[in-house]
């Protein structure tokens, strides 16, 4: 699994996980500033971006992935920062191979498994005929009646590339995606804790860390601990970007 990546600076390393409907370029401006002091490394997780598209997509496919690229890069300890589905693979990882992971940051997500939200999305995207449509604002505007916000739109619009013969085509597997949404919306498991360094950020507007969820936290990350971006929904990154680094720069020097 040849994951695509880019990588900034020198020092420690960091490795960054986007969220489901994702790219790596959704974390490209932290990324750069982090590697003020660090090497960081932006992953397209399987399935996603320009990573390769498999018939599988679970959080221990997604971890043994991470664990093949850290490897194939001489990398046997780092910094992982993953957000939403990026975070359940850092905790899955971080789970099954914890010799491997000096801190652990995981972006409003919670080890728990979810109801969803995604089918509305995921109907929009099936209906939008990418292999025809003749601009990026013509499926703009085929998507404003089923997703009227306009910020999701483009998030999700990053995901087009066009085709040389006309049209576009999805960047991520979406079929796969749509097959295993609940093994996206899975809890992760383990018999055994992560002991080392964790840091949870949550957005104040967002309910995916819940304060009921904090014990489940603590019995699979007993070291955790919980820092809110009081003005974030979900996208802490996009809606906070300064506030978010200062957190984690923190955590990082403690």
């Amino acid at each position: 699994m040849q994951l695509n990546y880019k990588s900034f600076g020198q020092g420690e390393p960091i490795i960054i996980l986007h969220g489901l409907f994702g790219t790596l370029d959704n974390w490209q401006t932290i990324a750069k500033q982090l590697a003020e002091s660090h090497s960081v490394f932006i992953i397209d997780q399987r399935n996603h971006g320009r990573s390769p598209h498999t018939e599988e997509h679970t959080y221990q496919a997604m971890a043994d992935d991470l664990h093949e690229f850290m490897t194939s890069h001489w990398m046997y300890g780092a910094t992982v920062i993953g957000h939403s589905m990026g975070g359940k693979t850092a905790m899955q990882f971080a789970l099954s191979y914890p010799d491997m992971v000096d801190k652990l940051v995981v972006v409003d997500i919670a080890p728990v498994a979810y109801e969803g939200g995604h089918q509305a999305i995921f109907e929009a995207l099936f209906d939008l005929k990418v292999d025809t449509v003749e601009s990026r604002s013509a499926a703009d505007d085929f998507l404003k009646s089923r997703i009227p916000e306009y910020c999701t739109r483009q998030f999700l619009l990053k995901n087009l590339t066009r085709e040389k013969t006309g049209g576009f085509k999805w960047k991520m597997n979406l079929e796969v995606l749509h097959e295993h949404y609940q093994d996206i919306l899975g809890a992760i498991e383990s018999d055994h804790a992560f002991e080392n360094p964790t840091l949870f950020i949550r957005g104040g507007t967002s309910d995916y860390i819940k304060d009921e969820y904090w014990s489940e936290i603590l019995d699979l990350f007993p070291f955790a601990q919980l820092e809110t971006v009081e003005n974030a929904g979900h996208w802490v990154h996009a809606a906070a970007p300064e506030e978010l680094l200062t957190i984690v720069r923190k955590f990082l020097d403690e």
